[in-house]
């Protein structure tokens, strides 16, 4: 069975045992014999370095550092994970972890900071999505696999660790050292409250009680607002990702039809992939929707809102988010831990990759944080020269087969083509924008 996890951010494929040599193919563009003249390679280096290198070595950390090498090669999600961190990574899913309340990867040797989790330590420091972090308690990062910083990240409870981080794109600015002091990570990743007419919800992950809280919020607010609800707010600013399967489901408690996303391989001799389709039932009744994105918003939350933007369900609010679109499957290795490897991409109902340029919104509207955390993205990206290509670019942008709004689908918002500007005393500008476009009276669809 596999049950996929994204975002920071990965899949279970829950898998007895796991080859570790396949029978003779072509592997990797080379034939079986020229592999495992590779693989006697590999055993001589590992001879000579255990018995001629001038310090002494640990045979466990040499393997362990030689299959992380293979695999960081790859992207900056497939890591080899040692049992406790191969349980650690389980128990993160059903919503009680301890450390920081980051989700991370690596970027050029260093912790790039995909989001701070709601309501974390980490959070309450001041950490951003896109923040780089060089250093632990002075340490430098540089030369660790990114397992080995994690691990350091980690600690008792109450323990503080500084980190050091560059943050935006001006090399020359002075680095900050944020200290953040550790906790154990209870996640509650459905929040949910009244705005008068609208029901708002927060959504900070994907784990295995998302939808069934979501959708408990849902009922509730019914409940309190009565029959003038005009429609609901999903905001999924700074949500880093999580599960597949409640992304999947997620989108699925507001549509009706179609695909909701579609995963492929990108090996040519690899099966088709899969796509899912929505089973009938809107949980909102059909009622407009506004989804709040921005740079942190990455993975699972991608599936959501290009699910959502792609069927015209609802109006996207805020700025492009982060381009995760690459699934990874935690394969169990029995005493030796887990590995965390990359074998699809994901794509939206219409056939958007948005690996890299992420998914842009219906309407765009900053606020002075997210203007921090797309600075730092775009300079990340152009530091790893990073240019879209032609498949890339339209990913950055709405589908084109239509725009929110349309007549024929009365439930999502109509949404102007230009950025809208909420006043600037607003506390927060981009819900203030999208409990606008929620309470605007619908365009007559009439034939004149």
């Amino acid at each position: 069975m596999r049950n996929f996890l994204l975002g920071g951010v990965c899949a279970f494929a829950l898998m007895g045992s796991v080859a570790l040599f396949a029978a003779p193919n072509k592997v990797g563009g080379l034939q079986s014999s020229d592999t495992y003249k590779q693989l006697n390679l590999f055993g001589e280096i590992f001879e000579r370095v255990r018995n001629d290198y001038y310090k002494e070595t640990k045979d466990e950390q040499l393997m362990e550092n030689a299959i992380n090498g293979m695999l960081t090669s790859l992207d900056p999600y497939s890591i080899y994970m040692p049992p406790r961190s191969f349980q650690e990574a389980r128990v993160q899913t059903r919503g009680e972890f301890g450390g920081l309340g980051l989700e991370v990867t690596m970027e050029n040797g260093l912790v790039k900071v995909v989001s701070p989790i709601d309501d974390t330590p980490a959070q309450r420091a001041g950490m951003l999505p896109g923040d780089i972090i060089t250093h632990l308690d002075g340490d430098p990062v540089l030369g660790k696999t990114l397992q080995e910083a994690i691990e350091k990240m980690r600690g008792a409870p109450n323990s503080k660790i500084v980190l050091t981080v560059r943050r935006g794109s001006d090399a020359s600015a002075k680095p900050l050292d944020v200290s953040v002091i550790r906790a154990v990570i209870k996640t509650r990743v459905v929040r949910s409250r009244r705005e008068d007419d609208v029901a708002y919800l927060r959504l900070s992950s994907f784990n295995e009680h998302t939808t069934q809280d979501m959708v408990a919020a849902i009922e509730r607010l019914k409940q309190e607002i009565g029959p003038n609800l005009k429609g609901y707010v999903i905001d999924l600013r700074d949500n880093p990702g999580g599960l597949l399967d409640q992304a999947i489901s997620v989108s699925d408690s507001f549509l009706n039809q179609g695909e909701i996303v579609s995963t492929r391989s990108l090996r040519p001799n690899a099966d088709e992939g899969q796509r899912v389709n929505a089973k009938r039932g809107d949980v909102t009744d059909g009622k407009p929707i506004a989804v709040l994105i921005n740079g942190g918003s990455a993975s699972a939350s991608e599936i959501v809102a290009g699910a959502l933007q792609d069927h015209h369900r609802a109006v996207l609010v805020g700025n492009t988010t982060f381009g995760k679109g690459l699934v990874q499957t935690m394969i169990p290795l029995g005493e030796f831990g887990g590995m965390k490897l990359t074998t699809a991409g994901y794509f939206t109902p219409s056939g958007r990759s948005i690996d890299k340029t992420g998914i842009a919104p219906d309407v765009e509207v900053w606020s002075d944080r997210d203007r921090q955390i797309a600075a730092a993205l775009k300079a990340r990206r152009e530091l790893n020269g990073h240019r879209e290509t032609e498949d890339e670019a339209p990913a950055a942008k709405p589908a084109e087969t239509g725009k929110p709004g349309d007549a024929g689908n009365p439930a999502t918002p109509t949404a102007p083509a230009t950025s809208m500007k909420p006043e600037e005393g607003a506390q927060d500008v981009v819900l203030q924008a999208a409990l606008e476009l929620l309470r605007a009276p619908p365009k007559s669809t009439a034939k004149k």
